[in-house]
């Protein structure tokens, strides 16, 4: 049983016949009077109980777009039911309203629609419905909390795919270039054309030369049909909120567009969310359905507050391939100390594979090694300062050990890790 605001005034107004009565027998009256229409009142309103619920809801949506999400009512009851009705999705799918008016004669079905924004990847879930029925005079109702279980799943935004045209402009004109542009180890021969000024000499097909009495050229295309294994840590580590966003979402993000870019140009994508364990996996796609397939996997994993477990991914690559891959590491290199582990376990990849370690580097950082007004800040510069060292002494130790490093702020670190892919496989690197 719930009361309203004008059930409290009333029994207040008793106030008014004590003070003009000044008979303290008067309250008692009136405060009797007042409960005898709530009875009435409660035992006049529709129960709440005989409400049949229904959900209507979408099984996705990306992060931070709105999704309609319905509540089917049916009174099976012989009263009219006249109150609120609120929804109980969790915080984090920001339900807008949190409560709906309800006005169900009996026998009818009525449609209350609530718009969800989620502003957290996962299952958003509701486990309940409360409805609160009111009287004819609208002074106490009957409550009553309905189990209605729902969830809907909330993908990763993809805010990255902005950046997808420029780069597949760029792959197509890879394509398109000279031997002289792109030749190098590994790349693939694809046709014959005749020469033009600006042509190396280096690139004139003789033996064809000589058949055709025309000077013709090689030329030479990216190669395809190669493994990309993009290793993301789920560990502690990547709970960190850098610029407002997970380091494991900026992850994500990165990977996504690195995946949408590798099968464009036809090489195979194999993705592995792992910290002591494989927290999901979408292995040899390069179908069309290889995004939708990573933001499923994508979408429930947060990050384990526990240590990455680096010994135990040159034997999960090996599980995927054997040949020459080219090797994403999605982790943090912030300090020495942290990136140990990392760094013991390199040499095992970079002798049979081609490894970039991606790496989200923290604005604010940057910013406060720049500020120094005040004695604060000079403070604060100075570790600023040290962090930023601690950085670039990992990222020297990689690059010794064979290994390449993409870092960049969250909004530019998925293009700067597409650039790099780009450069490899012109430098026929994969």
């Amino acid at each position: 049983m719930a009361v309203s605001g004008l059930f409290v005034a009333l029994v207040a107004l008793g106030i008014v016949p004590v003070v003009v009565l000044a008979d303290p027998w008067a309250l008692v009256i009136w405060v009797g009077f007042v409960a005898l229409l709530g009875t009435a009142d409660l035992l006049l309103a529709g129960s709440p109980r005989r409400i049949e619920i229904a959900r209507e809801l979408p099984d996705r949506v990306r992060l931070g777009e709105p999704v309609t999400a319905t509540l089917v009512l049916t009174n099976t009851g012989n009263r009219r039911v006249r109150g609120i009705v609120r929804d109980g999705w969790q915080p984090s799918a920001a339900a807008s309203p949190s409560r709906n008016r309800l006005d169900l004669p009996a026998g009818e079905r009525r449609a209350v629609s609530t718009t969800l924004t989620p502003f957290r990847r996962g299952e958003r879930r509701t486990a309940h419905v409360s409805i609160r029925s009111f009287g004819p005079l609208h002074l106490v109702a009957r409550q009553a909390t309905l189990d209605a279980p729902g969830s809907i799943r909330v993908l990763p935004p993809f805010n990255s795919r902005r950046h997808l045209p420029s780069r597949l402009a760029r792959l197509r004109e890879l394509d398109g270039r000279t031997s002289v542009m792109i030749r190098g180890q590994g790349t693939e021969f694809d046709s014959l054309r005749e020469y033009v000024r600006g042509d190396d000499v280096r690139s004139i097909d003789w033996r064809a030369t000589a058949r055709r009495q025309d000077v013709v050229v090689r030329t030479w295309r990216p190669e395809r049909d190669r493994r990309i294994i993009i290793i993301i840590d789920t560990a502690r580590t990547s709970a960190a909120r850098v610029d407002n966003e997970p380091r494991l979402d900026t992850a994500f993000e990165a990977s996504l567009l690195l995946a949408a870019l590798a099968s464009r140009a036809g090489d195979r994508v194999d993705t592995i969310l792992f910290d002591r364990r494989v927290r999901g996996r979408v292995l040899g796609s390069a179908s069309g359905d290889l995004l939708s397939r990573m933001v499923t996997v994508m979408a429930p994993v947060e990050p384990e507050l526990i240590e990455m477990d680096w010994t135990a991914v040159p034997a999960i690559v090996d599980s995927v391939t054997t040949r020459h891959s080219l090797v994403v590491l999605m982790t943090s290199i912030e300090s020495a100390g942290a990136s140990r582990a990392l760094l013991a376990m390199l040499p095992q990849l970079t002798r049979r594979h081609t490894v970039v370690v991606s790496s989200v580097s923290d604005p604010d950082v940057m910013d406060a090694s720049v500020t120094r007004t005040t004695t604060a800040e000079v403070y604060r510069a100075a570790a600023a300062e040290r962090a930023l060292l601690d950085s670039a002494r990992v990222s020297m130790a990689i690059r010794q050990l064979g290994g390449d490093v993409v870092t960049a702020r969250p909004s530019e670190l998925p293009p700067a890790l597409a650039d790099r892919y780009i450069a490899l496989k012109a430098a026929g690197r994969l």
